[in-house]
């Protein structure tokens, strides 16, 4: 039996499911010391209903999870699920009354079969490292959020997860073949195949991408491995602001040109990371776009791409690629430690690429309007960007009115992607954050339906309530 001491203010109830959850698992898996259920209580994004977990269980193995899972269904006990806790949308945030069931100890990369170019790994492997153990075999795995040195493959999986490279090599989802899932009773599943193709049924493997917990919990994942690229050419390129930049995006598009990687840094950011790694890109322009081009052609690509930019009004750096490809580095960084909390928010939608240029101007206009502060991001390729906005605070307290414009310039900004054709979300999932505004995007039928497909994966309610729809 797992050793546990129980904490005060356990019911008889609680006590008795906890025995019970211990009595499969060995000790050390299951935990409810106070600092542990802090720790694990969330995610990186905002919190709106914070709540400690009953307690933490640390799975090791696919039993663990289908004991877990139909211990809690016995129970009644709702089951977040979580992987690094990386997200930044309250996906992983504790419901009341819940375990947190973390798969970081489940990281093993099953099979790699570099004839197939597949891969089979646990939820808990980190991106990073099936990147390294891909490029033995000259492969990666192309989806690379910014967190992709501690994020997880089940956490990408449960988010779909975008990143840097999703401008040619698209989402999680484009990456995934195939899931091994633990459905809401305790069941084991196998959705999808082991080729690239396969269109039989429905596309449950789909459906469970991005579906945050709340469908079934991931606990085996088959992905779809990519060339690793025999050259790599990166483009920076200086702007006077960052609506030219963003024109620069579309003078790319129209030149036919398929960078991996478009990103574009405005000067609030390029601020942010001269402070922090002492350069001076704020002395070269007020807004920066990176363009990494790969594969066979890169050189060619890269030289079409400098010659458009050029056009444009844009400084390229020339020939720096080791300096360019350190930016891009920094790039991963530039959202910065202090992003979703209560006073520093960080969006994530995305606008067709032809309203970039618009939805840029509207994100500046309503800074001003609204007497809050922003930087953005953007992955540039595919109309995704990341606007902050943020309000000063005292100490540690903000002011009801610095709050109530923070949440205006938010509201005006999911409004103004809404009209330009855009979505709410990009990448990060709607978790609990972004409910309040996911009926804005989508219709009562389609919620509906939504709800329905949720009641039969989940009849009890017990995955990850209060997220994601």
């Amino acid at each position: 039996m797992s050793d546990y001491t129980a904490v005060s203010g356990q019911t008889k109830s609680t006590s008795g499911f906890l025995d019970e959850l211990a009595a499969a698992l060995t000790p050390g898996q299951v935990a409810v010391d106070e600092p542990t259920l802090v720790m694990y209580a969330a995610d990186k994004g905002p919190v709106l209903d914070h709540h400690l977990p009953v307690a933490v269980v640390f799975a090791k193995s696919v039993e663990d999870v289908q004991h877990v899972v139909r211990s809690c269904a016995k129970h009644g006990v709702p089951i977040v699920a979580r992987g690094a806790g990386t997200g930044v949308s309250g996906g992983a945030h504790a419901s009341q009354g819940c375990i947190v069931l973390s798969l970081e100890r489940m990281n093993r990369i099953l099979q790699l079969n570099a004839d197939d170019e597949t891969a089979v790994v646990e939820p808990g492997v980190v991106n990073a490292d099936l990147n390294v153990a891909a490029a033995e075999h000259g492969l990666m795995y192309a989806p690379d959020p910014a967190s992709y040195k501690i994020s997880t493959i089940g956490g990408n999986v449960a988010t779909n997860a975008g990143g840097l490279r999703c401008a040619k090599y698209g989402v999680t989802r484009d990456s995934v073949l195939a899931l091994d899932v633990v459905l809401a009773d305790g069941s084991l599943i196998h959705a999808g195949h082991q080729t690239f193709k396969g269109v039989a049924g429905y596309d449950l493997t789909a459906l469970f991408v991005g579906s945050e917990g709340t469908l079934g919990i991931v606990v085996g994942v088959t992905v779809r491995l990519r060339y690793l690229p025999r050259e790599v050419q990166t483009v920076a390129a200086f702007y006077a602001d960052f609506r030219g930049a963003a024109a620069g995006v579309l003078a790319v598009g129209k030149a036919r040109v398929q960078p991996a990687i478009m990103e574009m840094l405005d000067a609030g950011t390029l601020a942010q990371l001269d402070e922090l790694y002492g350069s001076d890109l704020g002395e070269r322009g007020q807004a920066l776009l990176l363009i990494q081009t790969d594969g066979f052609g890169a050189a060619a690509e890269a030289t079409l791409v400098r010659e458009v930019l050029s056009a444009g009004g844009a400084k390229v750096m020339a020939g720096a690629n080791a300096e360019a490809e350190r930016l891009i580095e920094m790039r991963r960084s530039s959202r910065g430690d202090e992003v979703d909390n209560e006073y520093r928010v960080g969006e994530d939608v995305a606008v067709p690429r032809s309203r970039l240029v618009d939805y840029v101007a509207a994100l500046e206009a309503m800074a001003v309007n609204h007497a809050v502060q922003l930087k953005v991001v953007a992955h540039a390729g595919d109309g995704n960007l990341h606007p902050t906005f943020w309000v000063d605070r005292v100490d540690t307290e903000v002011d009801a009115d610095a709050m109530s414009r923070l949440n205006k310039a938010l509201d005006d900004s999911i409004d103004a992607a809404l009209e330009m054709g855009g979505t709410i979300t990009g990448e990060h999932g709607v978790g609990q954050y972004k409910l309040r505004w996911l009926g804005l995007e989508q219709a009562e039928p389609i919620r509906e339906l939504q709800h329905r497909v949720k009641e039969l994966f989940d009849p009890a309610g017990i995955l990850n309530p209060g997220k994601a729809i």
